[in-house]
């Protein structure tokens, strides 16, 4: 199969409408990260997205709209929903509600729920628009890689599986929407990102997290939302997380980069704009500034890129404080390392 890669025009997004309306594959740019999707309501191209991404059939998809009234077909829509809605939509916010029958089980991994989101993008918008059909996109990037934030990300691991990728250039946010399910008896954050859980809880009141937010799901646990595997968003080398105290994580980076690198190992260091210069010789990544989380996720998966395409096969990395949209970055960088973490004191 051949892929097109081209800009976003009014040309380009008819393409992209039709191919969608056919049950194609098309990936498209959104404020959080690059979708892929398919027809909601068509089973067999939703099937496309999985085999194109090599995905798990348990692991649910988020269903985007670009006018409310769609939601009629979809799911059930009650008062907190539609406060999230005023508040956050468009933007990345995705929203768990009780599904109708008219979406395919392949959808919602068999779950008796679906996810919804309306996204802010554009081109995204346009799109969704111009085919005036619900998209079932998750990130269009191949199963447990770091989702991509470019065009060409999506064009590097999609190359021959899909017909069409629209490129609006790079995504604000970096990081996939917030997740929050209204489907029991209180409202609960199932994948952090850029809509805090201080942001919603001043709109609908307390909030649960979901205990799988910093840890893996235990044996028997569903996965209620994308983003929730064990391994997820991951580079091809070894990610190892460093905390503590700033002074010894710093020294703990470098020391375990130089034994790395005595061990034959092609390794780097993830690091904080302040500790660069301190770790020039352990060829460090520069994540964004420590104080500014939103920066740091705005790099994250951008950064895990660059890592593949150097080859890199030992990552050590920073952590930032899981507080705020600092908490998005930790769910990702904890999935990334498969929640391998060393405390710097440890190595000291």
């Amino acid at each position: 199969m051949n892929t097109q890669l081209l800009p976003a025009t009014d040309e380009s997004l008819a393409l992209a409408a039709r191919l969608l309306a056919e049950g194609q594959l098309v990936a498209f740019p959104t404020e959080t990260v690059y979708g892929l999707g398919a027809h909601a309501l068509d089973a067999e191209a939703v099937r496309g997205i999985f085999a194109a991404k090599g995905r798990p059939a348990d692991n649910p998809l988020i269903v985007h709209i670009h006018d409310r009234s769609q939601l009629n077909g979809i799911c059930e829509v009650n008062d907190t929903a539609i406060r999230l809605m005023d508040a956050f939509w468009p933007g990345p916010l995705t929203i768990i509600l009780p599904r109708k029958a008219a979406v395919p089980d392949v959808v919602t991994a068999n779950l008796d729920t679906v996810a919804v989101r309306m996204p802010s993008h554009p081109v995204a918008m346009a799109l969704l628009a111009a085919c005036n059909l619900p998209i079932a996109a998750p990130s269009a990037n191949r199963s447990g890689k770091p989702s991509p934030t470019a065009a060409q990300h999506v064009f590097d691991d999609m190359d021959g599986r899909i017909r069409l990728i629209i490129d609006g250039g790079e995504s604000d946010v970096g990081l996939e929407s917030t997740v929050i399910s209204l489907a029991g008896e209180k409202p609960c954050i199932l994948r952090p990102g850029g809509v805090t859980k201080a942001m919603l809880e001043a709109v609908i009141g307390e909030v649960d997290l979901a205990g799988s937010i910093l840890r893996p799901l235990e044996k028997g646990e569903k996965a209620l939302s994308p983003g929730m595997m064990y391994r997820h968003y991951s580079p091809d080398g070894q990610v190892t997380l460093i905390e503590g105290e700033e002074s010894q994580v710093v020294e703990a980076l470098r020391r375990l980069h130089t034994h790395a690198e005595g061990e034959g190992h092609r390794a780097c260091v993830m690091c904080f704009t302040e500790h660069v210069e301190a770790l020039k010789d352990c060829h460090p990544h520069d994540i964004g500034h420590k104080d500014d989380p939103s920066e740091v996720a705005h790099r994250l998966f951008a950064t895990l890129r660059e890592l593949d395409d150097e080859k890199m096969d030992v990552i050590f990395s920073e952590v930032v404080p899981p507080e705020g949209v600092g908490l998005a970055v930790m769910n990702r960088l904890g999935r990334a390392a498969a929640f391998r973490t060393v405390n710097a004191a440890e190595i000291l």
